[in-house]
């Protein structure tokens, strides 16, 4: 019976196959394995048509001796100019310690091209397997397909000690950096007393090195070998426990990004190490080699991605920000009569001292500044105010959505009890009864106390602080028709940013210990004494997130137009109280005549909408935030929405108006 007919190769793959030379220098040596590994992805379209090239490529190596010969010679001078172990133990980590270093790195990686010309494997990989398609082709391997191309490659005498040498190699290595980085003094005295006292890194390398002899001496038996596994398994559950015993010291003094990202790097690590010694006690080593190559595919993927490190490094201080905005936004939010008419008492304060602010901001254009100092005077007055509402316990509205809206997403973790959703309704309609409350205590003071006060400079003056023609400029420049809106929306992102700005100064002062420093450093102490050290120090720790959110509001309204104008965008910033407030002095300079300007009109229609804007986009942006914060998934919104809406037909007027309370 005749032997069956081999199947033809593929035209692209006998070209291939021609130009497989394993004297060729190196870069072209390399760039011949890109084109094989381009010829088996193909159109990255069906894992099994990748799979059945490879199948056509270990036939037609096979059925050609000569062909053969020739790939185990380039197969061995690639094992001969190529350090495998950067592949295993360093690829998809930082080359240093530090975010911002990685984050130029990637960037770099992203910008400029990779050279074949290289000799480390890690970077000749990525080149070889940039796409999420080739960890698809890889998994799916067939057992028998990899066992076929294993001795195609080192020979049919090959045992494999090599391979198994350098997963050795690369788990010292990274034994290496675990122990660095286990060592640092900033993560080593943040771990608890209890894992200092255990010192699990310290018999690390002894572990990996009890491994090595096991695996590499031929006369060791399987228990000994079994048994110095389970001991660096232990060690690296040990190390990892180790690791882990710091986060509950961030929640009580600080998150630091850098160390956050450090302590990520060394857990990885130790995953990694993990992975390389199950290679290395595996009992199909071609195989699992295979499998280990798709999972260094992803982590490939994974390092060339920004938005995955940000991401993965920042949620932890994104839930630091969104729990303390969560205890704060608590105080905002009225539940009681009561607590209604105190928000409406402290709105009405916060319009009082917008009136002067609003007025000295159409004062400062009496000093003709440029345009950045122009928007610093403005941002200095804005700032200066929002400081003296929170000392003097007041507020201002569209403040409080960023501090609200993590105090609502934090309920959202108990939607699965019974109730849950109607009381998270309940606070539906608290929050925007609240917001109801302080826009109309800020808009119904500022309007008459800025007119009033424009009149009385009036008459101290002898003329109004705007002229006829800017008092309609002003009006013009709050028409609702304009880009007011859009304006307004930018406020709200604005407004979303200062509550970030002042969780992230918040936790930078707790994480660096200012508090402590102010009252107990000698020369502070020498300055102000230890008791009015103590009480300023008291003071700023319960203070400093208000002023970090006022400061940096003030300063980001004032500096738009400015920042906006020097790149041409022409945006500026629209809020709602400092707006009712222009249009009081613009009316007091144009008198009754006012009432009969449309511009007027189109101003005033245009404030409702300026406070809805403000309020809906920061808390968007906020509640969104802290939902990805606190990993709150699987939420039942269309129950939710149809709540909100069952509550509006039945009781529309409890979003506006609390309650009383019956007898």
């Amino acid at each position: 019976m005749a032997p069956p007919a081999l199947a033809p190769v593929p035209v692209e793959l006998e070209l291939l196959l021609a130009r497989l030379d394993a004297s060729a220098p190196l870069a072209e040596r390399h760039l011949w394995l890109l084109d094989l590994l381009a010829w088996v992805r193909g159109p990255a379209d069906a894992v099994p048509a990748a799979c059945a090239r490879v199948q056509a490529f270990v036939d037609a190596v096979q059925a050609h001796p000569a062909v053969q010969q020739r790939l185990q010679a380039w197969w061995q001078a690639l094992a001969e100019t190529v350090d495998i172990t950067t592949l295993l133990a360093d690829f998809g980590f930082a080359a240093r310690n530090a975010m911002f270093s990685e984050i130029g790195e990637r960037l770099r990686r992203k910008l400029l091209p990779g050279s074949p010309e290289t000799i480390d494997a890690s970077e000749l990989f990525a080149l070889a397997l940039p796409t999420a398609f080739d960890a698809q082709w890889l998994a799916a391997l067939p057992e028998d397909l990899v066992q076929r191309l294993v001795p195609l490659l080192a020979g049919p005498g090959s045992t494999g000690l090599a391979w198994k040498t350098a997963l050795l190699d690369a788990i010292t290595y990274c034994a290496g950096q675990i122990l660095s980085t286990g060592f640092a003094p900033d993560l080593r005295l943040r771990m608890s007393e209890t894992v200092r006292e255990s010192q699990p890194f310290h018999a690390l390398i002894r572990d990996v090195e009890s491994l090595r002899v096991e695996v590499l001496h031929g006369l060791r038996t399987p228990e000994r070998l079994d048994a110095a596994a389970q001991r660096l398994r232990e060690r690296l559950d040990a190390c990892r426990a180790a690791v882990n015993s710091v986060y509950p010291h961030f929640a009580d003094n600080g998150i630091s990004v850098g160390l956050v990202f450090r302590m990520r790097q060394l857990r990885e690590r130790i995953l990694r190490v993990r992975t390389l010694l199950d290679c290395v006690l595996s009992p199909t080593p071609a195989y699992s080699a295979a499998q280990l190559l798709a999972h260094l595919v992803k982590v490939g993927r994974e390092r060339r991605s920004l938005r995955v490190l940000l991401a993965a490094n920042t949620s932890l201080l994104a839930a630091k920000v969104a729990e303390r905005s969560a205890e704060t936004g608590e105080h905002y939010i009225t539940r009681t009569a009561a607590e209604y008419r105190s928000m409406l008492g402290q709105a009405a304060g916060g319009g009082a001292v917008m009136a002067f602010t609003t007025l000295l901001k159409f004062g400062l254009y009496a000093l003709a500044l440029s345009a950045f100092w122009g928007g610093f005077a403005a941002g200095m007055n804005y700032a200066l105010s929002f400081v003296l509402i929170q000392l003097l316990h007041f507020t201002v509205a569209t403040k409080q959505p960023a501090m609200t809206a993590p105090a609502m997403a934090a309920k959202l973790k108990d939607l699965g009890r019974a109730g849950a959703v109607e009381a998270f309704v309940d606070e539906v309609t608290h929050l925007v009864r609240s917001q109801v409350a302080a826009v109309l205590g800020n808009v119904l003071v500022v309007f008459p106390a800025a007119l009033a006060l424009s009149l009385l400079w009036g008459v101290l003056w002898g003329q109004p602080p705007l002229g006829a023609d800017q008092a309609r400029h002003v009006l013009d420049a709050l028409h609702l028709l304009g880009p007011s809106l859009l304006f307004a929306a930018y406020t709200g992102v604005l407004l979303f940013a200062s509550s970030i700005v002042a969780g992230w100064t918040e936790n930078a002062f707790v994480l660096l210990r200012l508090d402590s420093a102010l009252r107990y450093h000698p020369r502070s102490t020498r300055w102000l004494g230890a008791a009015r050290a103590a009480r300023w120090a008291r003071f700023l720790r319960a203070n400093i997130s208000g002023f970090a959110a006022n400061i940096s509001l003030g300063f980001m309204l004032g500096l738009t137009p400015a920042v906006a104008g020097f790149f041409g965008l022409g945006l500026d910033a629209r809020h709602v109280t400092l707006s009712s407030g222009q249009i009081g002095v613009a009316s007091a300079t144009l008198g009754w005549d006012a009432l009969h300007l449309g511009a007027f009109w189109w101003a005033v229609a245009m404030i409702p909408f300026n406070g809805a804007l403000n309020v809906a986009v920061s808390f968007y942006l906020a509640f969104h935030l802290a939902l990805r914060a606190q990993n709150v998934s699987g939420v039942e919104r269309s129950r939710i929405y149809t709540a909100i809406r069952a509550r509006l037909r039945t009781a529309p007027w409890s979003f506006f108006l609390p309650e009383r309370r019956r007898a």
